[in-house]
């Protein structure tokens, strides 16, 4: 009678523990994907060039900043640009030396 109830405890925790591995994988399968383009940010000396493909149903608003490394040097931000779903875009900017970081934003 002891072995019954081993056993029946064992099939029970099985059970139990394939369940809660189930909910978890579809709990992340039920998550939405982020709706924003993606972006490759490449620097060159003063040059920042980003180059940005919708692939989602929606549009994304993207917009490239430009951080100079000279106190001097004023930062720069270029319009912000829609990008339809199956879209590409190129956004470009510069500073007048050298650039610290270079980031798209979405909107």
């Amino acid at each position: 009678m002891r072995t019954t109830r081993r056993v029946a405890a064992a099939v029970l925790l099985v059970a139990t523990v394939g369940l809660v591995i189930a909910a978890s994988s579809s709990a992340a399968q039920d998550r939405p994907r982020p709706r924003e383009a993606a972006c490759n940010t490449t620097v060159r000396g003063s040059h920042a060039t980003a180059n940005c493909f919708n692939p989602n149903p929606g549009a994304d608003r993207v917009q490239l900043h430009v951080e100079c490394a000279r106190w001097w040097d004023p930062d720069m931000d270029a319009r912000p640009v829609e990008v339809g779903p199956a879209q590409y875009v190129r956004l470009a900017e510069r500073c007048w030396k050298e650039i610290r970081k270079a980031w798209v934003s979405h909107r």
